[in-house]
């Protein structure tokens, strides 16, 4: 049976994905239609609906909830991993807000937006693009501030940039909870049965990567060409986590408090 799948080319993504997608595992007679794009537009799939699964934003999911179900199997979600608040010179917050710059985002439904409003509430001011674009534009000047997220966050120095706030660290401090980047989701129109079928062989998937690592660097680096290995391997050990196997009721309250502080700041 064919599935449409749609994930990012970030290498957390790839690595999971890579043995459900090029056959090392049992697939229990699934196949899957491959849909690789950025954050962004993954995003704006699921607003659409068109993806029967697919790998979106926790704010994203937050406006999906009704049509697409969270699988327990696949987040992007930890500690010490969110986005960061960057700038081209050294500012704090204070600063910034009396400047009140237009600031780089790497998408309005992006979970890095939401981290960034609950931050910073008054700070509206914002352009979204791909995620990549986000710090060089910063770097160039075009943009005074902006949200980096994925890998960036082992490079922006290396630029020359500025940490303003890790979004991230604010919210673990606010909520002592891991941070829910990303979310797996189905779509509900595929049924009970089908869904946790997709949930086991993802889960599957997963698993064998972390056990034979090596296996998916080749699909791996057909997406992130431009990643040094040592960036590649910081990259996957951050994002996939004992929560990419299984999110557990740790994870699902932070998963709900997300939606919970979404809901306050009127992101939903």
């Amino acid at each position: 049976m064919m599935i449409s799948l749609g994930f990012s080319t970030c290498p957390n993504d790839t690595f999971m994905f890579d043995a459900m997608v090029n056959g090392r595992i049992n697939t229990e007679g699934l196949a899957f239609d491959l849909v690789i794009e950025d954050i962004l537009h993954l995003n704006r799939k699921a607003l659409s609906g068109e993806l029967e699964v697919l790998k979106i934003s926790y704010n994203a999911y937050g406006h999906v909830k009704d049509n697409y179900r969270l699988l327990r199997s696949g987040s992007a979600m930890g500690v010490g991993c969110g986005p960061i608040l960057i700038s081209s010179k050294p500012l704090s917050i204070d600063q910034l807000r009396d400047v009140n710059p237009k600031i780089a985002i790497p998408g309005v439904n992006t979970t890095a937006n939401l981290l960034m409003s609950y931050f910073a509430p008054d700070l509206v001011n914002k352009e979204e693009m791909l995620f990549h674009k986000v710090m060089s534009e910063v770097a160039m000047g075009t943009y005074e501030a902006g949200v980096i997220i994925h890998e960036n966050r082992f490079t922006y120095e290396e630029q020359g940039l500025y940490c303003v706030q890790d979004l991230g660290a604010y919210w673990e401090e606010q909520t002592g909870l891991p941070i829910p980047l990303g979310a797996i989701c189905a779509r509900e129109d595929l049924g009970n049965d089908l869904i946790a079928k997709i949930e086991r062989v993802l889960r599957r998937s997963i698993e064998y990567a972390l056990d034979y690592p090596d296996e998916s660097k080749a699909f791996i680096r057909q997406y992130a060409q431009d990643l040094s290995p040592e960036v590649t391997k910081a990259h996957i050990d951050l994002y996939v986590n004992k929560y990419s196997i299984d999110m557990g009721e740790e994870g699902r309250t932070a998963v709900d408090k997300l939606l919970s502080v979404g809901k306050s700041i009127r992101i939903f």
